[in-house]
């Protein structure tokens, strides 16, 4: 259903609840999809998820379809009791994708005639050379309600959002790791969150950039009813050192994807499939 929207920066009290509270599930789930496409970023993509520096579609949480990897993702949770999504599954995520790019991606998804969508967009509008770069929250929130409209005017087709997972929570688990440490310097890593000679001020900055973030996903995506949000499960999921890119430290490893995988089916329109 389409609908006028107006984004509202929300207090943040109200965003803070936003991120604890469950959605509300359908009383009656709807069918399990044909066909699903992914929107998103080097997340989605498994970038630098094992042994290479690279984008590793097969391993992604949404998309993927490797079935030796220890990863049940969306696609191949559905496939499992719905054979015909078989190669019906896009990725259409781009490493180093702000949510600028969501419409982009929202109306090829479309294209594609997705049933399922899912979107994890956001780490790079935080993700830049310091606080004061960071997306602006009306940026933000106008691009991802463009994306909303192109993707829910398709009464049929139902619609996953994930909130962004909580980059001061992975300063907090590897900055005393100095390989980590080093890394992220000389790779230029998230440098707003991770850069050694942020205070603790520019690092609160994010976080609270971060609670907006994920405040306006939430509320935009309740104006929809074929849109669910994830209830801020992503953002409150705690990642162990396990489960991060040996390779950069940042990225989700093998057994990261396998967990967002997880946490965010668990959230999802079929959690009990």
């Amino acid at each position: 259903m389409h609908r006028v929207i107006r984004v509202a920066i929300l207090p943040v009290a109200v965003l803070l609840l936003s991120l604890v509270a469950s959605p509300v599930a359908a009383a009656t789930p709807p069918p399990l999809p044909a066909s699903m496409a992914a929107l998103g970023d080097s997340i989605t993509r498994a970038y630098d998820v094992c042994c290479a520096y690279s984008d590793h579609p097969g391993q992604s949480w949404s998309t993927g379809y490797a079935w030796y990897d220890g990863i049940s993702s969306h696609y191949e949770r559905i496939k499992r009791v719905k054979a015909s999504i078989a190669g019906h599954g896009y990725n259409d995520a781009v490493t180093g994708a702000k949510m600028a790019a969501a419409p982009s991606q929202a109306a090829k998804a479309a294209g594609q005639g997705a049933n399922y969508v899912t979107i994890l967009l956001g780490a790079n509008d935080l993700c830049t050379s310091s606080p004061s770069t960071m997306t602006s929250t009306t940026s933000f929130g106008r691009d991802f309600a463009t994306a909303m409209d192109i993707l829910a005017a398709e009464p049929s087709r139902h619609i996953f959002v994930s909130s962004i997972p909580n980059i001061h929570q992975l300063w907090e688990l590897l900055h005393t790791n100095s390989v980590a440490r080093t890394v992220w310097a000389s790779a230029h890593i998230c440098q707003s969150m991770l850069g050694a000679t942020r205070s603790p001020e520019e690092r609160q900055q994010v976080v609270e950039r971060e609670q907006e973030f994920n405040g306006i996903l939430a509320k935009i995506c309740a104006l929809y009813d074929n849109c669910l949000w994830d209830g801020g499960a992503t953002y409150n999921y705690q990642f162990s050192a396990s489960q991060v890119s040996p390779l950069d430290f940042f990225h989700p490893s093998l057994s990261g994807q396998a967990a967002l995988a997880r946490v965010t089916w668990a959230k999802s329109w079929w959690p009990a499939t």
